[in-house]
């Protein structure tokens, strides 16, 4: 009986999982902490008094305070190691939730997201020892584990807050404390089992040929790069628009459907789902299979299609629907920011409305999940490996700024020229820019 010989597979284009384990497990339980409080912190601040404009500052505080701490710590990482400031920025994250935890104040919401905001490299840092840890045909496979860390913990932490809260008598505190204990957690996880992953001979190579100001000198360098700076502004665009997406579906939700809160929590397990299958199993044979560069623009493409379609959503609200219920739950919760959106008046409904937007959740979830690692990879290619923690700082950068401006921008969209015109902006956008990834980003940059 004849035996057919199986080609080898080199080395180089197998994913070490047992070096990124470590990451992935920190990474998980560190944003568990971060997942738990994205529901909480609206409801807190309104219990505080806030009004829906200082909501939409406090949700602007930590991006904006990640746009300083960020780079510059993912360019420290490069000259002193990874383990000791992913120490350093997880200990940051710490303190801000047991502030959170203990805040009985407005100022106090703020410090404790300025403090989480300014230490937040966790994720910089991250990316750049996946980096360190993964050849150029694994990179991207490995950043996109980090990535279905992200869907995990959006599936995982909001079911957590949802059960704290429930067991607790609606207690905000509870769930702030529990994200603390998960930030404690990735500390003692970081100490005792992550190894680090930039040797010696590089780190001296950074002091040595860098100095003091090697990070800024670094960003100016990155920035005249013609293809990074395409891939750093495909970056920033892709962000502004998903992250539109995330932030404003629920509102979108409640317009078009009449979905509550729990509806909304059982879409964002679905989307969630779908990023870890994306990030976590596909990316790695989707890249070495097309590379980075098909990657990104296959990724615009479905991004664009998912984010139009969503918008003309119908406006069909679920069987069963009480627009007298929905605004008897809305006003119990004092959600001043979602009373003034209008919602279905239940003369039509059916399943219509809601199979539409889950059709169109999946090509917008798989166009972001292949967006970001095969981007990042991609930037990482093209700088020195004792630089590669400070492009990716200058990366997060550019998220961080859109994370900042989305809130803001989306909301008065939405406010000003209804629920359709965010979403449809934003896939138009990421539609136009599909020309310059293909004019811009040589075939042989991957």
């Amino acid at each position: 009986m004849s035996t057919i010989e199986q080609p080898a597979v080199d080395a180089g284009e197998k994913l070490d999982f047992k070096k990124i384990l470590p990451l992935f497990v920190i990474i998980l339980v560190d944003l568990l902490g971060l997942t738990i409080i994205i529901p909480l912190l609206p409801l807190y601040s309104v219990a505080m008094g806030a009004s829906p404009f200082v909501i939409g500052l406090l949700a602007a505080t930590y991006p904006l305070m990640q746009l300083v701490g960020g780079p510059v710590l993912g360019g420290l990482s490069d000259r002193f190691g990874r383990k000791p400031i992913l120490m350093v920025s997880q200990i940051g994250t710490f303190i801000g939730f047991v502030i959170l935890g203990f805040a009985t104040t407005l100022p106090w919401l703020f410090i404790s997201r300025f403090i989480d905001g300014i230490s937040g490299a966790n994720i910089v840092v991250a990316q750049a020892a996946i980096t360190d840890s993964t050849t150029e045909k694994t990179r991207t496979q490995g950043l996109g584990l980090l990535g279905a860390a992200f869907g995990l913990g959006f599936v995982i932490g909001p079911a957590i807050a949802g059960i704290a809260l429930a067991v607790t008598d609606n207690n905000y505190r509870v769930p702030a404390f529990i994200a603390a204990g998960f930030s404690l957690l990735s500390i003692i996880l970081t100490r005792f089992w992550f190894r680090e992953t930039l040797t010696e001979d590089k780190r001296e190579q950074e002091k040595a040929s860098d100095g003091p100001s090697g990070f800024f000198h670094t960003v100016s360098q990155t920035v005249k790069s013609p293809l990074i700076f395409i891939l750093l502004l495909l970056m920033f665009s892709q962000q502004l628009a998903f992250y539109g997406y995330e932030n404003l579906f629920p509102l979108f939700t409640l317009n078009r459907l009449g979905l509550n809160a729990a509806g909304n929590a059982m879409i964002f397990v679905f989307i969630g789902l779908l990023l870890v299958v994306v990030q976590g199993r596909a990316i790695g044979p989707l890249s070495r299979k097309f590379g980075e560069r098909n990657l990104i623009i296959g990724g615009l493409a479905l991004l664009a299609t998912g984010l139009i379609l969503s918008a003309v959503t119908p406006s069909v609200a679920l069987p069963g629907y009480s627009e007298a219920a929905l605004m008897e739950e809305l006003s119990e919760q004092q959600g001043a920011q979602t009373v003034a959106i209008s919602i279905p008046d239940g003369s039509e409904t059916g399943w219509t409305g809601l199979a539409w937007l889950l059709l169109a959740s999946v090509p917008a979830t798989v166009g972001a999940g292949m967006l970001a690692p095969s981007i990042n990879s991609l930037i990482t290619r093209q700088v020195s490996p004792a630089q590669v923690g400070s492009v990716l700082g200058v990366s997060a950068t550019f998220v961080s700024a859109a994370n900042a401006i989305t809130p803001i921008i989306g909301g008065a969209i939405f406010q000003w020229y209804g629920s359709t015109a965010p979403f449809l902006l934003g896939g138009v956008l990421l539609a136009i820019l599909i020309i310059p990834a293909v004019m811009r980003i040589p075939k042989a940059a991957t």
